[in-house]
């Protein structure tokens, strides 16, 4: 179960633009993710190349935790995101993360949102 302080120690991590390195640092070995229904992606190293595969693809990346609430080893975190592609085209997405923490790591994350739009 993650403390207050790690979940707010994760939620900074991401905010401050180190999305591959939060992936690093607070995901388990064998994390997997899933975006809305589509099949997860496995396993940390998977899950940093792909994350380091978007962040390649856009010029900047905001993040920022509207809220979060921590109930034992469940997490929900309300993200909005605004990411500028390399064209100047700004996309929002408005997203809730439903993590499943192992200890102090995450073991399992959805991803719940509508595609992006333009901002």
């Amino acid at each position: 179960m993650p403390t207050r302080e790690r979940l707010d120690a994760f939620i900074s991590a991401v905010e401050s633009g180190d999305h591959a390195g939060a992936i690093e640092r607070y995901y388990t070995e064998d994390a997997s993710m899933q975006e809305n229904a589509a099949p997860p992606r496995t396993g940390r190293d998977n899950l940093v190349a792909h994350e380091r595969g978007i962040l390649a693809r856009m010029r900047s990346v905001s993040s920022r935790a509207v809220a979060s609430v921590r109930e034992g080893d469940r997490v929900a975190i309300h993200w909005i995101f605004e990411l500028t592609d390399h064209d100047g085209k700004v996309h929002r997405v408005d997203e809730v993360a439903w993590q499943d923490w192992r200890g102090d790591r995450i073991a399992r994350e959805r991803f719940f949102y509508q595609p992006s739009r333009p901002a």
